[in-house]
Protein backbone atom coordinates (compact mmCIF):
# COMPACT_ATOMS: atom_id res chain seq x y z
CA UNK A 1 0.00 0.00 0.00
CA UNK A 2 1.42 3.58 -1.04
CA UNK A 3 1.19 6.19 1.40
CA UNK A 4 -0.41 9.54 0.52
CA UNK A 5 3.43 11.23 0.42
CA UNK A 6 4.53 7.89 -2.23
CA UNK A 7 1.46 8.70 -4.31
CA UNK A 8 2.47 12.50 -4.32
CA UNK A 9 6.20 12.23 -5.52
CA UNK A 10 4.66 9.51 -8.74
CA UNK A 11 2.44 12.38 -9.35
CA UNK A 12 5.23 14.64 -9.70
CA UNK A 13 7.63 12.89 -11.25
CA UNK A 14 4.89 12.10 -13.74
CA UNK A 15 4.50 16.21 -14.54
CA UNK A 16 7.78 16.39 -14.43
CA UNK A 17 7.96 18.88 -11.50
CA UNK A 18 9.38 18.96 -7.76
CA UNK A 19 6.82 18.63 -4.89
CA UNK A 20 6.50 21.64 -2.70
CA UNK A 21 6.53 20.93 0.95
CA UNK A 22 5.57 23.51 3.84
CA UNK A 23 6.25 23.03 7.20
CA UNK A 24 4.73 25.04 10.43
CA UNK A 25 4.99 23.85 13.88
CA UNK A 26 1.79 22.64 15.60
CA UNK A 27 0.34 25.32 17.71
CA UNK A 28 1.83 28.10 16.26
CA UNK A 29 1.05 30.69 17.28
CA UNK A 30 -1.57 28.74 18.84
CA UNK A 31 -3.67 25.82 17.33
CA UNK A 32 -6.57 27.65 15.72
CA UNK A 33 -4.58 29.96 13.53
CA UNK A 34 -1.92 26.64 12.61
CA UNK A 35 -5.01 25.24 11.19
CA UNK A 36 -5.44 28.47 8.84
CA UNK A 37 -2.14 28.82 8.00
CA UNK A 38 -1.40 25.35 6.90
CA UNK A 39 -5.25 25.86 4.57
CA UNK A 40 -3.84 29.19 3.18
CA UNK A 41 -0.47 27.28 2.24
CA UNK A 42 -2.18 24.44 0.81
CA UNK A 43 -5.16 26.56 -1.34
CA UNK A 44 -1.59 28.38 -2.86
CA UNK A 45 -0.41 25.25 -4.03
CA UNK A 46 2.04 23.66 -1.35
CA UNK A 47 1.71 19.92 -2.63
CA UNK A 48 2.52 18.18 0.84
CA UNK A 49 2.39 19.43 4.81
CA UNK A 50 5.30 19.04 7.94
CA UNK A 51 4.18 19.54 10.89
CA UNK A 52 6.56 20.61 13.33
CA UNK A 53 6.05 18.73 17.08
CA UNK A 54 7.44 22.07 18.93
CA UNK A 55 10.10 20.58 21.26
CA UNK A 56 11.66 22.95 23.85
CA UNK A 57 15.65 22.13 23.02
CA UNK A 58 16.01 22.16 19.28
CA UNK A 59 19.50 21.16 18.10
CA UNK A 60 18.74 21.54 14.01
CA UNK A 61 16.60 24.26 13.88
CA UNK A 62 17.24 27.99 13.17
CA UNK A 63 16.05 30.91 14.97
CA UNK A 64 13.27 31.79 13.54
CA UNK A 65 11.40 28.20 13.75
CA UNK A 66 12.85 28.45 16.88
CA UNK A 67 11.29 31.06 18.25
CA UNK A 68 7.82 29.72 16.45
CA UNK A 69 8.35 26.45 18.90
CA UNK A 70 8.73 28.23 21.87
CA UNK A 71 5.52 30.43 21.17
CA UNK A 72 3.60 27.56 20.49
CA UNK A 73 4.79 25.98 23.39
CA UNK A 74 3.94 28.50 25.67
CA UNK A 75 0.17 28.45 23.70
CA UNK A 76 -0.33 25.02 24.98
CA UNK A 77 1.01 23.21 21.97
CA UNK A 78 1.95 19.44 22.99
CA UNK A 79 1.32 15.79 21.62
CA UNK A 80 -2.17 16.27 21.19
CA UNK A 81 -2.03 19.53 19.29
CA UNK A 82 0.20 17.92 16.65
CA UNK A 83 -2.05 15.20 15.87
CA UNK A 84 -5.07 17.06 15.77
CA UNK A 85 -3.48 19.23 13.30
CA UNK A 86 -2.37 16.28 11.12
CA UNK A 87 -6.08 14.94 11.11
CA UNK A 88 -7.01 18.36 10.01
CA UNK A 89 -4.11 18.39 7.34
CA UNK A 90 -4.61 14.88 6.07
CA UNK A 91 -8.26 14.95 6.22
CA UNK A 92 -7.61 17.81 3.64
CA UNK A 93 -6.76 15.65 1.20
CA UNK A 94 -2.70 16.40 1.34
CA UNK A 95 0.03 14.16 2.23
CA UNK A 96 1.12 14.53 6.03
CA UNK A 97 4.00 13.89 7.88
CA UNK A 98 4.80 15.09 11.37
CA UNK A 99 8.84 16.15 12.26
CA UNK A 100 9.94 15.68 15.33
CA UNK A 101 12.73 15.20 17.49
CA UNK A 102 13.09 11.56 19.02
CA UNK A 103 12.26 12.30 22.86
CA UNK A 104 8.58 13.13 22.34
CA UNK A 105 8.34 10.06 20.49
CA UNK A 106 10.15 7.98 23.34
CA UNK A 107 7.95 9.60 25.73
CA UNK A 108 4.46 8.80 24.39
CA UNK A 109 5.54 5.51 23.26
CA UNK A 110 7.17 4.19 20.53
CA UNK A 111 4.33 1.78 19.06
CA UNK A 112 1.66 4.18 20.31
CA UNK A 113 3.29 6.92 18.16
CA UNK A 114 3.34 5.56 14.75
CA UNK A 115 -0.41 3.88 15.40
CA UNK A 116 -1.30 7.27 15.90
CA UNK A 117 0.13 8.88 12.82
CA UNK A 118 -1.62 6.06 10.78
CA UNK A 119 -4.76 6.77 12.60
CA UNK A 120 -4.60 10.25 11.58
CA UNK A 121 -4.32 9.69 8.13
CA UNK A 122 -0.43 10.56 8.10
CA UNK A 123 1.85 9.43 5.87
CA UNK A 124 4.98 8.94 7.96
CA UNK A 125 7.50 10.56 10.26
CA UNK A 126 10.92 12.72 10.40
CA UNK A 127 13.35 12.27 12.65
CA UNK A 128 15.96 14.70 12.89
CA UNK A 129 17.95 13.58 15.67
CA UNK A 130 17.66 9.68 15.18
CA UNK A 131 20.45 7.20 14.19
CA UNK A 132 19.55 4.55 12.08
CA UNK A 133 21.35 2.59 14.64
CA UNK A 134 19.04 3.17 17.40
CA UNK A 135 15.69 2.70 15.39
CA UNK A 136 15.08 -1.05 15.41
CA UNK A 137 11.80 -0.16 17.41
CA UNK A 138 10.91 2.76 15.03
CA UNK A 139 11.21 0.65 11.98
CA UNK A 140 9.64 -2.36 13.12
CA UNK A 141 6.54 -0.45 13.93
CA UNK A 142 6.59 2.22 10.86
CA UNK A 143 6.60 -0.76 9.15
CA UNK A 144 3.41 -2.76 11.08
CA UNK A 145 1.70 0.63 10.45
CA UNK A 146 2.83 1.38 7.20
CA UNK A 147 4.14 5.02 7.56
CA UNK A 148 7.64 6.45 5.95
CA UNK A 149 9.91 6.68 7.71
CA UNK A 150 12.37 9.67 6.75
CA UNK A 151 15.81 10.16 8.02
CA UNK A 152 18.39 13.45 7.46
CA UNK A 153 21.02 13.53 5.68
CA UNK A 154 23.57 16.31 5.54
CA UNK A 155 26.95 16.96 3.43
CA UNK A 156 28.93 16.17 5.97
CA UNK A 157 27.38 12.52 5.85
CA UNK A 158 30.01 9.91 4.72
CA UNK A 159 29.09 7.90 1.26
CA UNK A 160 29.26 4.68 3.09
CA UNK A 161 26.65 6.09 5.79
CA UNK A 162 24.69 7.82 2.90
CA UNK A 163 23.65 4.33 1.90
CA UNK A 164 23.03 2.71 4.70
CA UNK A 165 20.94 5.72 6.06
CA UNK A 166 19.32 6.07 2.46
CA UNK A 167 18.30 2.48 2.06
CA UNK A 168 16.47 2.92 5.53
CA UNK A 169 14.11 5.94 4.04
CA UNK A 170 10.20 5.66 2.78
CA UNK A 171 8.46 8.14 1.19
CA UNK A 172 11.59 10.82 0.64
CA UNK A 173 14.80 11.52 2.00
CA UNK A 174 15.72 14.91 3.59
CA UNK A 175 18.60 16.47 2.30
CA UNK A 176 19.74 19.09 4.38
CA UNK A 177 20.90 21.52 1.95
CA UNK A 178 23.16 24.34 4.85
CA UNK A 179 24.94 22.52 7.15
CA UNK A 180 23.70 22.93 10.72
CA UNK A 181 20.34 25.27 11.48
CA UNK A 182 17.41 25.67 9.05
CA UNK A 183 16.07 29.37 8.27
CA UNK A 184 15.74 31.63 4.84
CA UNK A 185 19.40 32.43 3.05
CA UNK A 186 19.55 34.43 0.79
CA UNK A 187 21.36 31.92 -1.34
CA UNK A 188 20.78 28.24 -1.27
CA UNK A 189 24.53 26.16 -0.33
CA UNK A 190 25.88 24.63 -3.39
CA UNK A 191 26.18 22.03 -1.19
CA UNK A 192 22.62 20.63 -1.73
CA UNK A 193 22.97 19.64 -5.63
CA UNK A 194 26.16 18.09 -4.65
CA UNK A 195 24.31 16.48 -1.83
CA UNK A 196 21.79 15.18 -4.27
CA UNK A 197 23.89 14.19 -6.85
CA UNK A 198 25.75 11.52 -4.15
CA UNK A 199 22.33 10.28 -2.53
CA UNK A 200 21.32 9.91 -6.45
CA UNK A 201 23.97 7.42 -6.91
CA UNK A 202 22.82 5.33 -4.19
CA UNK A 203 19.31 5.48 -3.97
CA UNK A 204 15.74 5.82 -6.03
CA UNK A 205 13.75 7.26 -3.33
CA UNK A 206 12.84 11.15 -4.29
CA UNK A 207 15.39 14.01 -2.65
CA UNK A 208 13.89 16.86 -0.64
CA UNK A 209 15.84 19.85 0.23
CA UNK A 210 15.10 21.88 2.79
CA UNK A 211 16.90 24.39 5.06
CA UNK A 212 16.99 27.54 3.36
CA UNK A 213 14.58 28.38 0.39
CA UNK A 214 12.45 31.38 0.79
CA UNK A 215 11.86 32.87 -2.67
CA UNK A 216 10.35 31.49 -6.09
CA UNK A 217 13.74 32.07 -7.78
CA UNK A 218 15.16 29.20 -5.12
CA UNK A 219 12.36 27.16 -5.39
CA UNK A 220 13.22 26.82 -9.13
CA UNK A 221 17.18 26.32 -8.66
CA UNK A 222 16.47 23.50 -6.49
CA UNK A 223 13.58 22.08 -8.36
CA UNK A 224 16.03 21.78 -11.18
CA UNK A 225 17.80 18.69 -9.37
CA UNK A 226 15.72 18.04 -6.29
CA UNK A 227 12.16 15.81 -6.12
CA UNK A 228 11.06 17.74 -3.19
CA UNK A 229 11.46 21.37 -1.52
CA UNK A 230 10.28 22.06 1.77
CA UNK A 231 9.93 25.85 2.99
CA UNK A 232 9.32 26.69 6.35
CA UNK A 233 11.05 29.48 7.80
CA UNK A 234 9.77 31.73 5.03
CA UNK A 235 6.15 30.95 6.04
CA UNK A 236 6.74 31.74 9.72
CA UNK A 237 8.24 34.87 9.36
CA UNK A 238 5.25 35.98 7.84
CA UNK A 239 3.21 35.34 10.64
CA UNK A 240 5.87 36.98 13.06
CA UNK A 241 6.14 40.11 11.01
CA UNK A 242 1.89 40.19 9.91
CA UNK A 243 -0.38 37.98 11.98
CA UNK A 244 -2.29 34.88 11.56
CA UNK A 245 -5.50 37.43 10.99
CA UNK A 246 -6.64 37.56 6.58
CA UNK A 247 -3.74 39.92 6.00
CA UNK A 248 -1.13 37.42 6.83
CA UNK A 249 -3.19 34.42 5.63
CA UNK A 250 -3.15 36.48 2.31
CA UNK A 251 0.44 36.63 2.51
CA UNK A 252 1.40 33.13 3.14
CA UNK A 253 -0.99 31.92 0.45
CA UNK A 254 0.48 34.66 -1.88
CA UNK A 255 4.01 33.30 -1.18
CA UNK A 256 2.80 29.50 -1.41
CA UNK A 257 1.61 30.45 -5.37
CA UNK A 258 4.95 31.79 -6.09
CA UNK A 259 7.30 29.14 -4.67
CA UNK A 260 4.44 26.24 -6.43
CA UNK A 261 5.07 28.39 -9.78
CA UNK A 262 8.73 28.20 -9.24
CA UNK A 263 8.65 24.63 -8.99
CA UNK A 264 7.03 24.30 -11.99
CA UNK A 265 8.85 26.45 -14.03
CA UNK A 266 12.32 24.50 -13.45
CA UNK A 267 12.81 22.55 -16.49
Amino acid sequence: MSTALEKLFEKTKQEKRAALIGYLPAGYPDQKSSAKIIKAMIDGGVDAIEIGFPYSDPVMDGPVIQAASEEAIKNGAGVDEVFDLLQTTAALGTPSVIMSYWSPIEKYGVANFAKKVAQMGGSGVITPDLTIEESQDWQNESKDNSINRIYVVAPSTTDQRLANVTAECSGFIYAASLMGVTGTRDAVSGNARSLVERIRKVSKTPVAVGLGVSTKAQAQEVAQYADGVIVGSAFIKIIQEHGSGRNGLKKVKQLAHSLSEGVRNAS
